[in-house]
């Protein structure tokens, strides 16, 4: 069994692993890479021959896991592809928007570099089509958790709950072995226990190799403190110098999270009735897909569901489709919550709310989740004195706040406590999905155990051996 390390490799973005098995060649995630400093991994190729994929697995639908999917179609890429039922709806809904995205920007990109008189490093064109991307949506396949899935030659793979967001998986690749079947587990993005909407992580006992995540592999969320005191102090200090808070989010899991958290501090009262935007074509669209899927939801947003409480719909939230609308927040002079993407500020409507407030001391610029190094939201967060938004400079005026505890992603101490299940301990571990520094302090905790544990580099290529330690009988 070879794996190959095509991306999330010493880096955070950009997932997407090769494994050769069984004679056949398994793609796990194709995720679009967002750290400045690698954008040019999004032009390259991760296989010669796109077509030699056999089948392609998706843990989840994120634009770092999925987003370069259509691009591997339009190579030639002809092959199932395989998630969980949700992931299927949401990743219909991603990757088209990239793809509009994409066009949109490049159309911009000519349009700015004919202004200036310069090139840019790539051809200003996008990475793939509104077409591509449809053809990818008519190759998805959805699943449900713990079903095994037959790939052929003895070769089979079961999604189970990670808690990420809605319908997140971790995979469990079995494949034949010369004394029983040899486990090959991928964590795919793993969340944290007890949080609103989706389930907890599902913790699995046996395992020979084990890639896992390590984004926050240095950090405790729970130190943070609880985090709807934090949410409340910073909306509570912003509206009361008469200011707008402006929070970049994600569009699946973070965006129906907030709303989540802010319906219960406005029924508790302990938040103003202000307007609240969600100010996303995406996520309005996304949070459909979350009432369509309460099945794969944890049991107390189930219960509020089916009683007609909904979380996701609470008195002044209004829902944002079109530029109309977009622009008409920005017309509103009141103090207001703005939540819109994209959640890193790289793209998207976000980008004009910051323009709008960045410089205004009175404004918040709130940061609910994982900001990529190189990224426009780790530039801010940073404490850049101004930014460079739409080829202009602005002077960052506005309140920088940070809340860790509305991450998707499980701290250390969760990932310790879901790779420490394994009984008996996986042979080998394999840390990506995090910067260097996070990885290494990770690999240190888990190196306590008694695992030997790798950071693959970019391109990587190891052997797996099917030897009988570990193997499952």
């Amino acid at each position: 069994m070879d794996i190959q390390f095509l991306g999330a490799a010493r880096q955070v973005t950009g997932s997407r692993y090769r494994l050769d098995v069984a004679g056949k060649r398994i793609m796990v995630d194709c995720g679009l890479f967002q750290e400045r400093e690698h954008l040019d991994r999004n032009w390259e190729m991760p296989i010669t021959d796109a077509r030699s994929i056999d089948v392609l697995l998706l843990t989840h639908a994120h634009l770092d896991h999925c987003g370069l999917v259509p691009r591997l179609v339009a190579s030639g890429f002809n092959a199932p592809i395989i998630t969980t039922e949700p992931s299927r709806d949401l990743a219909e809904i991603i990757m088209l928007d990239s793809a509009r995205i994409q066009q949109e920007d490049a159309k911009y990109k000519r349009r700015r570099h004919r202004k200036e008189g310069r090139r840019g490093r790539h051809p200003a064109l996008p990475l793939y089509k509104t077409g591509d991307a449809e053809r990818a949506t008519k190759m998805i396949r959805g699943v449900p958790y713990g079903q095994p899935v037959d790939l052929g030659d003895g070769v089979s793979v079961t999604f189970h709950e990670s808690g990420h967001i809605l319908g997140s998986a971790i995979l469990e690749v079995k494949s034949p072995g010369p004394n029983g079947q040899h486990h090959l587990v991928f964590s795919g993005d793993l969340g944290q226990w007890d949080k609103p909407l989706v389930g907890d992580p599902k913790l699995l006992r046996r395992a020979d190799a084990v890639v896992l995540e390590s984004t926050y592999g240095d950090r405790h969320h729970r130190e943070s403190g609880n985090v709807d005191e934090q949410l409340e102090r910073v909306v509570n200090r912003t509206i009361d110098r008469g200011g707008n808070v402006v929070i970049p989010t994600f569009a699946i899991e973070r965006a129906q999270d907030l709303l989540f958290h802010l319906s219960t501090l406005l029924h508790a009262k302990r938040i103003p009735k202000v307007p609240v935007y969600l100010d996303s074509p995406m996520a309005v669209d996304v949070t459909d897909v979350f009432r369509r899927h309460r099945d794969y939801m944890d049991d107390e947003t189930s219960a509020l569901l089916a009683a007609g409480k909904s979380p996701l719909r609470f008195p002044g939230l209004r829902m944002s489709r079109t530029v109309k609308e977009s622009r008409a927040i920005n017309a509103d002079d009141r103090p207001k919550l703005i939540l819109s993407t994209s959640g890193m500020c790289n793209a998207g409507r976000i980008k004009h709310h910051l323009r709008r407030n960045i410089g205004r001391a009175k404004s918040t610029i709130l940061f609910v989740g994982y900001q990529a190094h190189g990224t426009l939201g780790r530039i801010i967060l940073e404490g850049a004195n101004e930014v460079r938004i739409h080829g202009k400079w602005y002077p960052v005026r506005a309140e920088r706040a940070q809340i860790y505890g509305f991450s998707a992603h499980g701290d250390q101490g969760d990932l310790m406590r879901w790779i420490g299940h394994f009984d008996p301990r996986p042979r080998q571990v394999f840390l990506t999905h995090g910067e260097l520094s996070a990885a290494q302090t990770l690999a240190r905790r888990i190196g306590t155990l008694g695992v030997a544990v790798t950071i693959p580099g970019y391109r990587e290529v190891v052997t797996l051996p099917a030897g009988e330690a570990n193997v499952v009988r």
